[in-house]
């Protein structure tokens, strides 16, 4: 698993990790069961604090991403279909909001908006 984090991204780090992760999780590159780096091997490899990597594992356990077995590591949790839908409509959410706002800042029209999101549906074959 890759992690790279930014610290120019104005995000902080231990969201940079939590949300990578998460897509490692969601795209099923990473499998039910398996185990994550430690928070201290993580937090090595990366050059930051212990307590961001500890932050970014424990916002994943609360959000039902992964389970941490005490003296064992922290494991992949199955995939709950509701809850990677869900996931996955916030992240939609957040990119049509950011979409919107920059066609506010364009004085892009509502019609010039649903149009580009149109040939871009027709684009990627989308029915």
């Amino acid at each position: 698993m890759r992690i790279v984090i930014s610290n120019s991204s104005g995000v902080p780090i231990y969201e940079q990790i939590k949300e990578q992760i998460k897509n490692v999780i969601l795209s099923g590159d990473i499998s039910e069961g398996e185990l994550l780096p430690s928070i201290r091997q993580l937090a090595k490899d990366l050059k930051i604090s212990v307590i961001t990597t500890t932050r970014a594992y424990g916002d994943l356990e609360q959000e039902g991403f992964v389970a941490n077995v005490q003296g064992k590591g922290c494991y992949v949790l199955p995939k709950n279909s509701e809850m990677v839908r869900e996931q996955l409509l916030r992240d939609i959410e957040g990119s049509f909001t950011t979409a919107i706002n920059s066609a506010k800042i364009a004085k892009i029209s509502k019609n010039e908006l649903q149009g580009i999101f149109e040939a871009m549906l027709k684009e990627e074959n989308y029915e």
